[in-house]
């Protein structure tokens, strides 16, 4: 009867787990804030939790004193993983996980790009977020 509590348990909390994600987001410019409209927390460097999404985004805007504000959309990873699991076990979780936040951001608001990448030792990817999404940013964070 042990061995089916703990069984049913694991099932219960790996499903809770999949649905955030860990991200560390950290600036170029030392007094910059990042203000993501999910999130009350604009200090970087920070480490925060995000929902996992299949259809949402996560918009940004970044500031620093003296700076033009840069606003965008966070690039996200796609969950190839969480989608075979989906398929086999849960189907309509696909409208939920298929993607999620990326573990490292930095925000360059000199360039406005943001550099992302999956692994501490892989090389940056650089993201330049195109007007439509400046745009959404702006519309979702500009009054803040």
């Amino acid at each position: 009867m042990k061995k089916a509590a703990r069984l049913l348990a694991l099932a219960a909390t790996v499903p809770l787990a999949a649905c955030t994600a860990m991200t560390h987001i950290t600036t170029v410019q030392h007094d910059a804030q990042v203000s993501i409209a999910t999130s009350k927390e604009t200090t970087t460097p920070r480490s925060e939790r995000f929902s996992t999404t299949s259809f949402g985004n996560y918009e940004f805007k970044a500031e620093a004193p003296g700076k033009e504000p840069f606003y965008g959309i966070l690039p996200l990873k796609f969950n190839g993983g969480y989608l075979a699991l989906d398929i086999l076990f849960f189907a309509p979780a696909t409208f939920f996980n298929l993607r999620e936040v990326y573990p490292y951001y930095e925000f360059d608001l000199d360039k406005k790009h943001v550099r992302y990448k999956k692994n501490p030792e892989e090389e940056w990817s650089i993201f330049v977020p195109l007007k439509a999404d400046e745009e959404q940013g702006r519309q979702a964070l500009g009054k803040r």
